[in-house]
């Protein structure tokens, strides 16, 4: 009962921050089954008339076009991002070598540049190299922006994993590359998770970069999309709420199914002992 007593400062905090952190989700999805007349009325209540007709008006505007790019450029920019700084994380932490700290130190360098310094140069590439207004030339730079803090991440990571595992290998016969597919790998789920997290929910929210080098709806990310609700004198706001509360789903789901092993990789590293 005394450790109750002591804990409860600890939940009523909990539940306050909950409050904070939950009612703009909960506003959201009460703002989006309402109408734009109800939203007028009543722009702060939660509870009304339960229409869907926001979200009807969301697949009617070519959202489902615009959620499958985001789609399909989030997760390959992710993936190609996991594996390329999983792959450069190894011997970064593992090997030994001239170069380790300085090519270690240039990762981090990229953490200091301003991504939006890079815009033109960018844009100017993916002319010459006739990838504007396609999903790759989304890609790339996504790619490239995403691998210093991956890197730093599983890097960190890996140093904390037993070097008795590899010595053990190393006398069971394998190969570098059969010790990082077999063993490093597997190992580093919790920071893989982190990774992917992390770089999944900068790039489904980017929006400058879509807009400098995409033009044309079919290559629009959704974050393009959701424009569509504004118009030259008003703008659609429980429709823009519905489209949001679709948009956030994806994130939710993805954080919900890995938040254990997000905790443990942000965790990684920070007590040693």
């Amino acid at each position: 009962m005394n450790a109750t007593l002591k804990k409860s400062p600890l939940y009523i905090l909990a539940f306050i921050i909950l409050i904070f952190t939950g009612y703009p989700f909960v506003y959201m999805i009460a703002t989006s089954l309402k109408t734009q007349q109800e939203f007028f009325e009543s722009p702060s209540s939660l509870w009304s008339s339960f229409t869907l007709e926001n979200y009807t008006a969301v697949f009617s505007m070519n959202l489902h076009t615009y959620f499958s790019n985001s789609l399909v450029v989030s997760i390959v920019s992710v993936g190609a991002t996991v594996l390329l700084a999983a792959m450069a994380s190894y011997p970064l932490a593992r090997m030994k070598f001239r170069l380790n700290r300085p090519l270690f130190f240039l990762f981090l360098a990229g953490m200091m540049i301003p991504v939006h310094t890079t815009l033109i140069p960018i844009y100017v590439l993916t002319k010459n190299w006739g990838l504007y207004n396609s999903l790759w030339a989304l890609i790339g730079p996504y790619i490239a922006f995403s691998l210093p803090i991956s890197v730093f991440i599983l890097t960190q990571f890996m140093q904390e994993i037993p070097k008795e595992l590899e010595e053990a290998a190393v006398m069971d016969g394998c190969s570098p590359y059969a010790i990082f597919w077999k063993i490093h790998l597997p190992l580093m789920t919790p920071a893989l998770a982190t990774v992917v997290i992390y770089n999944f929910i900068h790039i489904w929210n980017e929006f400058v970069f879509a807009l400098v080098l995409t033009t044309s709806p079919e290559k629009m990310t959704l974050p393009l999309g959701l424009r569509a609700f504004y118009g030259e004198f008003s703008v659609n706001i429980p429709g823009i709420m519905a489209a949001l509360t679709l948009a956030t789903l994806p994130l939710l789901i993805a954080y919900f199914v890995a938040q254990e092993k997000v905790v443990k990789g942000l965790s990684a590293g920070a007590v040693k002992g």
